[in-house]
């Protein structure tokens, strides 16, 4: 992974949302990673996207807050530890939510949709310039990506599959940028595939053996008709998994496939068993043809399937993007992960279409 300090550089490249302006003793410019989506969860609409803050002057800027609007309506307002968590300026850490001069930070957003959606989303950001009054900015409306989403099937068979995922994990997959000139998020929308059984086991005998993981050599199926834009085979894998060294950041997906579902759209699919892939790159794939096995290749605390949905066929390259399933049935959840591996889900069951699974569900395809 690319030092940080460099990836966010990048942010200066975007379009700033220009509108109302602070007063020049405040300068703070205002920038969008990706254009938000409505992606429809089993929690409800949901949009994760990441305001990028500037501060092209001389003093520090405290953020106090930070209020979203969905068609004038608030619909996020957070502030304090809140607030805190989910910003992110790297470089020596001067207080929460501080900005110093020169500096970039981050600032993680998952804003839940009303019904019928929103076109546009604006921002009140209220801060403070070293001992002044608090100002408020607004920002230019970020207008929602109408891109229609990819409806998808199963990434794999049966279950139970615990769809490992959370927007607000300080070392998720959504907190990590990477850069070759402007930051991306491949893993904004991910979901690392578990399999356990009924009583929450991910493993049988000595889980520090790969091979002794539920999910471990699932068949891995294609979610739509699509032709395969990229592969990599042949990493090796770890003889266990507290011995599986750090990768270089080109390694970290380990052996991957990646789809091109159309409209600029890839799926991807990690972690790869070695010798397991069935597809060659130009290959034409029909949805839920069998393309590889679940194996334990690359970055990994664990044998999982790693998906995304990118704007590019590359592992690391691409915009992360949303994506939902055609139909899976929902079992449960997981509100504390520490309980997997040790303890059944909880929640009831339902029949769910068109949705994204929510953080740490548990579902049957």
């Amino acid at each position: 992974m690319i030092d940080r300090r460099t990836c966010l550089a990048g942010a200066l490249g975007l379009p700033l949302l220009t509108g109302a302006r602070l007063p020049e003793e405040e300068p703070l410019a205002v920038a969008i990673l990706s254009l938000p989506e409505a992606v429809p969860t089993t929690d409800g609409p949901l949009a994760l996207y990441e305001l990028t803050l500037s501060n092209m002057g001389t003093a520090s800027i405290l953020i106090e807050r930070i209020v979203a609007f969905a068609d004038g309506r608030r619909a996020l307002d957070i502030e304090g530890q809140v607030l805190a968590a989910r910003f992110d300026a790297p470089g020596p850490f001067y207080g929460p939510a501080m900005l110093p001069p020169g500096r970039i930070a981050t600032v993680y957003l998952e804003v839940r949709l009303p019904d019928p959606l929103p076109r546009e989303l604006n921002h009140e950001i209220s801060c403070r310039h070293s001992a002044r009054s608090t100002s408020v900015y607004r920002p230019a409306p970020a207008m929602l990506d109408q891109t229609p989403l990819p409806r998808l099937g199963p990434p794999l068979k049966g279950g139970p599959w615990v769809a490992i995922h959370s927007p607000d994990w300080p070392r998720g997959h959504r907190r990590v940028i990477y850069t070759r000139g402007l930051p991306r998020i491949p893993g904004r929308h991910a979901i690392d595939f578990v399999l356990a059984d009924a009583k929450g086991r991910i493993a049988k005998g000595d889980a520090d053996v790969p091979a002794n993981a539920l999910g471990y050599g699932a068949e891995v199926l294609a979610v739509a008709d699509a032709r395969v834009a990229m592969v990599r085979d042949g990493m090796k894998e770890s003889a266990s998994v507290s011995g599986n060294p750090a990768h270089a950041q080109d390694d970290a997906a380990g052996n991957f496939v990646s789809l091109d579902l159309g409209d600029g759209r890839f799926a991807i699919y990690e972690h790869l068993r070695p010798g397991s892939i069935r597809v060659k790159q130009g290959d034409r794939v029909r949805s839920g043809d069998a393309i590889a096995a679940l194996g334990f290749t690359g970055d990994t605390t664990g044998p999982h399937l790693h998906f995304h949905v990118a704007d590019a066929p590359q592992p690391l390259l691409g915009e992360g993007k949303g994506f939902v399933f055609k139909r899976f049935e929902l079992i449960g959840s997981y509100p504390d992960l520490g309980d997997l591996g040790s303890k059944p889900w909880t929640g009831p069951a339902s029949a769910r279409t068109g949705e994204k699974p929510g953080p740490n569900t548990v579902v049957r395809f």
